[in-house]
């Protein structure tokens, strides 16, 4: 008897594919890829070409603002260090300088008035050593304090170790200062502090301890008073490498993160379109109206076998 041809195709679908592959059914624009001109597919890469660039561009913005930090808190300290080493020939008179920002924080003011309250302000170190400032308040003719940090004494504050101010009418040079925000840049945000201590050096602060009002900044003096150690003047606010800065470069990550993975995800589903067309078109996934290929019992595409005479005699005769 001879023996029976083999269906075509016959192997599976992936002997299918190889068949196809075989015969040079590699696809097209026209064939496999027209996929890519559906209404769906041109707004899927609309959307990449849109997304892509968008990504880039924010990851490029918030890498620019870290270097932004990053430079200002180079050039923040820089000019601290200069400010040490200031020429007190070189300052100004107090008005001329106020409102303090980062433009004036640092340069050298000069101020006439008499001491007035004294206070403390204790957790501070300098030269990594704690301690605490001893901050007088010289009230000037027009009756406006002006906080001068005079010094710093090593150890827990101690009013009885503090060198009393001079008396009567004095003339202060020092480093021009931004008020304190407590909880930040090193100042400590404790309270409950004990009768004449404070724990930022603020007018909003010291405007509850003093009968007066107070200037929106302060003075260290170049030079300590009383034998006591001078107190170094700090950058501005805002300029060093804080939270902020390391919140940019995170952002600046997740933007490229972003960017990859909607490529990403674009290629999977052209791999997926593509594979979906190709068994299509060898007639392993045969199209139905809603695009969907029928299962067959165990799963996969039900394959559609030629018909042959062997199937016709074995077929039911129809009622």
């Amino acid at each position: 008897m001879p023996s029976c041809p083999s269906p075509s195709g016959g192997g599976g679908p992936a002997a299918r594919r190889a068949e196809g592959g075989a015969n040079g059914r590699t696809g097209t624009v026209d064939g496999v890829y027209r996929f890519l001109l559906t209404p769906r597919w041109w707004g899927i890469n609309v959307f990449l070409l849109l997304a892509v660039p968008f990504c880039v561009f924010m990851g490029t913005w918030q890498l620019d603002r870290f270097e932004t930090r990053v430079d200002g808190h180079r050039d923040a300290t820089a000019r601290a260090a200069e400010d040490r080493e200031a020429d007190p020939s070189t300052a100004r008179p107090l008005d001329e300088l106020l409102p303090v920002d980062k433009e004036t924080v640092g340069d050298q003011a000069t101020v006439t008035g008499r001491y007035a309250e004294q206070l403390l302000v204790p957790d501070r170190e300098v030269d990594e050593r704690r301690g605490y400032y001893v901050l007088t308040m010289l009230r000037a003719d027009d009756g406006k304090a002006l906080p001068v940090v005079r010094g710093w004494l090593p150890g827990d504050p101690d009013p009885a170790a503090v060198p009393a101010p001079p008396a009567g009418e004095v003339t202060v040079t020092g480093a021009l200062q931004v008020s304190e925000v407590p909880g930040q840049n090193g100042v400590p945000a404790a309270g409950g502090l004990p009768s004449g201590q404070t724990g930022a050096i603020s007018a909003a602060s010291l405007v509850n301890l003093v009968p007066y009002e107070v200037h929106d900044a302060w003075v260290t003096l170049n030079e300590g008073d009383a034998g006591m150690k001078a107190v170094p003047p700090a950058a501005a606010p805002d300029s060093g490498l804080d939270l902020k800065a390391f919140q940019n470069l995170g952002y600046t990550g997740e933007w490229f993160v972003f960017a990859g993975f909607v490529v990403f995800m674009w290629f999977r589903l052209l791999r997926r379109e593509v594979e979906f067309a190709r068994d299509a078109e060898l007639g392993i996934l045969p199209e139905d109206g809603d695009g969907s290929a029928p299962a067959g019992g165990d799963g996969e595409a039900a394959e559609v076998l030629p018909e042959t005479p062997e199937r016709r005699e074995s077929a039911p005769a129809a009622s």
